[in-house]
């Protein structure tokens, strides 16, 4: 009885199995899109609120924004919040 040769499995199958499942590339795909669709229209329609600035750090680490007064300054300030002056 001879012996027959089995063909060699195609890379076919096994590539396929090795790619991401078509939706999965699809929503990648058409994610991708709406990023740069929105990136289009904002970069068109250009800033928000041009004069608004980031708040700065104060020395002691903490985020408050003190209007651009320095925070050495506070002691020199007097007694401004100790008469009412409503």
């Amino acid at each position: 009885m001879p012996r027959t040769r089995r063909p060699a499995p195609a890379a076919g199958p096994l590539l396929r199995r090795a790619l991401p499942p078509p939706a999965l590339c699809g929503f990648l795909l058409l994610l991708a899109l709406v990023f740069a669709a929105a990136y289009v229209v904002g970069t068109g329609a250009g800033p928000v609120a041009p004069g608004m600035h980031g708040s700065r750090v104060s020395p002691d680490g903490g985020g408050a924004d003190t209007g651009g007064m320095n925070i050495d300054d506070i002691d020199d300030m007097g007694d401004m919040g100790e008469g009412g002056g409503h």
